[in-house]
């Protein structure tokens, strides 16, 4: 009788791990979304905008767990063009981010600011950081 039920436990247990590596071996691992954004702001409503997208960025890294890494940085000697790079976890994430009410209240805040906006579509090629 234990021996039955060992081998009953044994046959459980390997097709656990047979649908186990079968799920990993089948859905394919989600690629980061990365998008770079070139933004040019009003220079007479710049510290304005700064603000705006200092709340943005800090509750979007705080309370989105699919946004990774937000960066924004000024072009030397042109500090009203400002460029952005985003890193989300995977297309949902980024998808989640666009419906949240802080980054819908930066839109809304930020739309008479921003002069012109170009979203440039990325594919990472190579990836690479280290922590601080």
């Amino acid at each position: 009788m234990i021996v039955k039920q060992l081998l009953m436990m044994g046959a459980a247990l390997s097709a656990c791990c047979f649908f186990m590596t079968y799920r990993a071996l089948a859905i394919p691992p989600q690629e980061p979304v990365i998008r770079l954004a070139e933004l040019q702001i009003d220079p007479a409503q710049l510290d304005d905008y700064k603000a705006a997208l200092k709340e943005e960025i800090a509750d979007s890294v705080r309370l989105e767990p699919g946004v990774l890494k937000l960066y924004a940085l000024s072009v030397k000697n042109h500090p009203n063009q400002i460029r952005m790079f985003e890193m989300y976890r995977d297309q949902a994430s980024y998808l989640a981010h666009l419906e949240t009410p802080h980054f819908k209240n930066y839109k809304t805040t930020t739309q008479h600011m921003v002069e012109s906006l170009t979203l440039i579509e990325t594919e990472p090629v190579l990836l690479g950081s280290r922590q601080p």
